[in-house]
Order: C-alpha cells, then structure tokens, then sequence
C-alpha cells in the first residue's frame, strides 16, 4: 500500500485541511503566525546524508506557503561548526534561497572548518558555540522568525560546548508558532525527549563496501536515494534542487531541474509549497510534472490508469535524463511505483547506467523491497521515524504534513 500521508496511520488518522484566512501581506513572524496552534521543534540526525537537505526544503516549504497564502515569512539559518575556510554542501542551496528570496533569509556561520573530538576542543570552540548560541537564544525570544534552523547544534552539544539544560529550555520555551529545526549527527537523548519530530538518516553503504571487488553493477555515480517511513524524503530532495540551482548561480551557468512526480495527481502534499516557490523565483530553471491519479493506490487494487500515468512520467524522465540538459532530475515517489509493479526496474537500471556524468539523479519514497536499482547509488539514505507530532494529538496542516 502507498498512501498520500505517506506518514502512517496516525497521520491519516489526525488529517487537518484547515488554514488560516484573512492575513494581511508583510512579513510574518511567529507572534503572529497561525499556521498551527503551536510551532513544532524538528530533530534530524544520524550518519545518512539528508539533514542539512532536508531542513533548507522546509524553509523552502515554509517561504512556498508564504507566497501562496499572500504574506512573507522570515528564516533564520544558523550554522554551527562551519566556520570560513571550508565549503559544504548546502552553501549552494543557501546562495539560491537568498537570491531567490532577499529580506527572507539570515544566515549566521560559527566555528571553525575543522573538524576536532572532544578532547581537542579549544577555547575557541566554545567561544563560537556560546557566540552562536547567544544569536539563537536572541533570535527565539525576539519572535520575529517563523524558523529558525540550528544546524548541526547536535554534535557541538555531543562535544560539551554547550549545557545541554540551557539548550533544551530555550527550546521548549519558543513562542508559539515558531518552527525550529535542529540538525546534526548524535542527537541527545534530552533534546529528543521534547522533539515534536524526530527523524534519523540512516546510512546504507554501497555493495563494494562490504563485498569487496564484487560490484553487481558500475555507474559514473550522481544517484542519490532516499527512502524510509521517516520525513525528509521530498525535502531533502528539494534540498539538492536548490544545490542544483545555487551552483548555476556560483558558476554563472544555468543548471537546470525536474522534478517528476508518481502517484501525486491531486493536491495537498508536503512539497507543493517549495516545489511553487522554486518555480517563481527560478522559473526559466525549473520543471515540474505530476502524475497519477487523485487516490490512494493500494497493491493489488491498481487500476489500467495507473500504470498509464506512471509510464508517462517514466518515458519523459527517460529522456531528460538522457538527454543531458538538466543537471538535477529529481523522480520523487519513483521507489513506491517501482514497488507497485506500475513500472519494471530493468529500463530503469538502463537508463541510470547510461546517464551523462553530469546529470545527479535524486530517487525518493519508501518501498518494502529494494529494486536493482539501489546497487547503482552514491548514496543511499534511509529516513527513520522514531517520533511524529501526529502521535501526540497535533493535528496535521494540509501542504504541510500530509
């Protein structure tokens, strides 16, 4: 079964399709926001690639419903442990958001590039953590951002840079309506204990790591997958978009995206909001196609026209992929029609063996068995759910979270 939820019974259980009416325009902030009667604080760890990723995708999410609902809301980036010296990954993707979206977007950096143990923390160290925190602690209790992302605050509390009390404090007492994020290997148990979401990337490694020589196939590497019952699947999918679209901006090329999307034929899902703000500010640099019908598919129930539009969208991400024109093809919900037996998996495997080197592929969804496919990826990242807000009586917001 594939349900539009995709986040357990509870979710479909605890569906919400109200919104708020009547904002004026101007920017929004988590004093006034009513979004949900209480923000919610996310947690995303473990050693799998995606949490960075997938805090920028709610950020874009959360600027997507701003534009759609008329108003502006503000974002604060804070970026523990990533001091000048050094490039990571998302720098890209925060170049495209600030273009994207000036007046929107503040980023803080702290720390230093390297990378240090406990013991070899200097006095340095927690001279930026406490810098950092202080901006953080300022940040939340001036209530003028609708989220704030503390990315990797996780590992410098794992180092001791931090009191974790303090930390954990601040963070319950966030004011209602702001959404906080926090991102970073090695969560700690107390931080968790009062997530309203807590997601772990888990790490798959390729067959080569544990079977020596013995490849199954060869790719020139760039397919990144990510699966699991957890959230962040799409939003770290839209994460490598905006990578995508800020290394255009860094080179002065234009690194186009497509998003495909399986089994998504209505509205209301998680990345309507981010896939809308993409496309208004980039809209010569982003495609996007549904298919599939407005309807839940359940296996064994599938009907002729979901093989129909699940074979549409294939044949047109077959060519673009071949193609080379796009630098991004992400195929989201690709795993869960794979595994409905809506497509066969060799035409797949062809396809992802003869891309151009050039063209990253992003595969999202979750699937009880693994398709061929998987051998191919350079990364291969599995979200885990271990606590949703859904669970606690929080209803859901339509576009939000389911």
């Amino acid at each position: 079964m594939v349900s539009k939820s995709k986040e357990g019974k509870a979710i479909e259980m605890r569906k919400s399709s109200s919104r708020g009416q009547g904002r004026g325009v101007g920017i929004v902030t988590a004093a006034d926001s009513q979004e949900r009667s209480e923000g919610q604080l996310h947690v995303y760890d473990g050693e799998g690639k995606g949490k960075s990723q997938a805090a920028l995708g709610v950020v874009l999410r959360t600027i997507g419903l701003g534009i759609c609902e008329q108003r502006r809301t503000r974002v604060l980036l804070l970026r523990f442990l990533k001091g000048p010296g050094r490039s990571y990954d998302e720098d890209a993707a925060i170049e495209a958001l600030q273009q994207g979206f000036p007046h929107l977007i503040d980023q803080v950096r702290t720390g230093r590039a390297d990378f240090f143990s406990a013991e070899e923390s200097i006095r340095f160290d927690f001279q930026e953590a406490k810098r950092g925190w202080d901006i953080a602690k300022g940040a939340i209790a001036s209530a003028l951002y609708s989220v704030v992302v503390l990315d990797e605050l996780n590992p410098v509390l794992e180092l001791g840079l931090l009191p974790i009390e303090d930390v954990v404090e601040t963070l319950i007492g966030r004011p209602s309506g702001m959404e906080i994020i926090v991102t970073g290997r090695a969560a700690p148990r107390a931080l968790v204990q009062v997530a309203d979401l807590h997601s772990e990337m888990r790490a798959h490694r390729r067959p080569e790591e544990h079977q020596g020589n013995l490849v199954p196939f060869r790719t020139n590497g760039g397919i990144e997958i990510y699966t699991g019952e957890g959230k962040g699947k799409s939003t770290s999918a839209l994460g490598k978009a905006l990578q995508a679209i800020g290394r255009g901006i860094s080179q002065d090329k234009s690194h186009r995206v497509l998003i495909l999307q399986w089994l998504k034929g209505g509205n209301g899902y998680t990345e309507d909001a981010a896939i809308e703000a993409l496309r208004e500010s980039y809209p010569h640099l982003v495609d996007h196609l549904r298919s599939g019908r407005d309807a839940i598919v359940w296996r064994g129930q599938q009907q002729p026209i979901d093989y129909v539009e699940a074979e549409r969208a294939w044949e047109i991400a077959r060519a673009a992929i071949s193609s080379g024109l796009y630098k991004t093809v992400i195929l989201d919900e690709l795993n869960p029609s794979v595994d409905l037996e809506l497509l066969p998996v060799e035409p797949i495997v062809q396809t992802l063996l003869r891309k151009p080197s050039e063209t990253e592929v992003i595969i999202t969804g979750r699937c009880k068995n693994q398709p061929a496919y998987f051998d191919l990826a350079s990364v291969h990242s599995e979200m885990v759910c271990h606590k949703h807000y859904a669970e606690h009586g929080v209803d859901l917001k339509r576009g939000v979270d389911y």
